[in-house]
């Protein structure tokens, strides 16, 4: 990896170093410090509604189990047999207890293990005393995170500002209606570039550019977030759905570090997960929340807005493998930023700079 100095002055900065977005070592770091160091977004309490409602996950390098206990609380846990690393759980679904698919070892709902079968005899081993690592776990709303490392802020630091400015929109109330992946030749990083500035959109997006006021979209960051402001100028039903009388057309557009969007519509929300798959590949996660799934015509309401953000997202994804493929010339390196345009992306690589250190 080549070495990067992150420059706190926009207009004098320097992106990434092409390396750092394709040299298998950097993906290994990524996983560790930032993945394995950070909130990540795991699901909707939904999923996890009643005593031994489970769901399985892959936070950067581990393999984690996220399950109500049959206190009420949530708990999450490595998902690795404390044996021999097999999987305690598959999937999701409902269990009061968990069995390894590979020899049988039998958990509770808060990861301690109840059973070991075969094992009279061993010595210096005391079943009691053996449980899976637990991991922090916390809620905003109806949405759970999960946190791999013991230490560090807690979710409210890390959402900073962005639970009281959503407040109006009423998050709390929506439930989850549709899911879809987007599998992607490219580094998660150069995703999350794309996503955090507007700079590409009159070249990249006619759709996107004609319903844009351009000249007012701007980007504000803070300690672990940014959020784009998208003036609304065109008519479209993406904005306007569900908004009060003489209410202006408008979405909110969050970013959390590392790899958490927001899309924040009138009437919902589009939640989009960057998942890393490998030095050069990951898969975007597009899930759609609304506040009453069953409501007659939204299905077509739904398709409608799932038609628009594949357009977009087509779009998106070309620039992105294209860029990656970029990545490994001999003549690039590194780029400049524009301070007009780019500030989200400057705010990005401070952080991946902070972590990977």
């Amino acid at each position: 990896m080549e070495p990067y100095a992150f420059e706190p002055e926009l207009a004098r900065a320097v992106t990434l170093p092409a390396s750092w977005y394709r040299d298998p070592e950097a993906h290994r770091l990524d996983l560790r410090r930032i993945f394995g160091g950070t909130w990540q977004f795991v699901g909707h309490t939904d999923q996890l509604a009643k005593p031994g409602d489970y769901l399985t996950t892959i936070i950067g390098e581990e393999d984690v189990l996220v399950v109500q206990g049959e206190d009420g609380r949530l708990w999450a846990f490595s998902n690795v047999c404390r044996h021999r690393a097999g999987a305690v759980a598959q999937g999701c679904g409902n269990r009061r207890k968990f069995q390894c698919q590979y020899h049988g070892w039998l958990y509770d709902l808060e990861g301690k293990l109840l059973k070991a079968p075969e094992f009279e005899g061993v010595k210096d081993f005391d079943p009691a005393a053996c449980r899976q690592p637990a991991f922090r776990v916390e809620t905003w709303g109806a949405w759970a995170f999960v946190n791999l490392a013991p230490e560090g802020p807690s979710l409210a630091e890390w959402l900073g500002s962005i639970p009281s400015e959503t407040a109006p929109r009423g998050l709390e109330r929506m439930r989850p209606y549709k899911a879809h992946d987007f599998h992607v030749a490219c580094n998660w990083k150069v995703y999350v570039d794309n996503y955090l500035e507007g700079y590409h959109i009159p070249i990249a997006h006619p759709g996107l550019f004609g319903q844009i006021d351009y000249k007012g979209y701007r980007t504000e960051t803070a300690r672990w977030h940014s959020q784009q402001f998208a003036p609304i100028k065109g008519a479209s039903p993406l904005y306007e759905r569900g908004l009060a009388e003489g209410q202006a057309p408008e979405a909110l557009y969050y970013w959390v570090f590392p790899n958490l969007m927001l899309n924040i519509y009138p009437d919902h929300v589009q939640v989009n997960v960057i998942l890393p798959d490998g030095p050069e590949a990951c898969t975007t996660r597009f899930l759609w929340f609304y506040p009453d799934p069953e409501k007659p015509g939204l299905e077509a309401q739904w398709q409608e807005n799932f038609e628009f953000s594949r357009e977009v997202q087509d779009e998106d994804i070309l620039l992105c493998e294209t860029v990656q493929k970029h990545l490994r010339s001999a003549h690039y390196t590194q780029g400049r930023f524009s301070p007009q345009r780019e500030n989200g992306v400057h705010h990005f690589h401070g952080l991946v700079a902070e972590y990977l250190r």
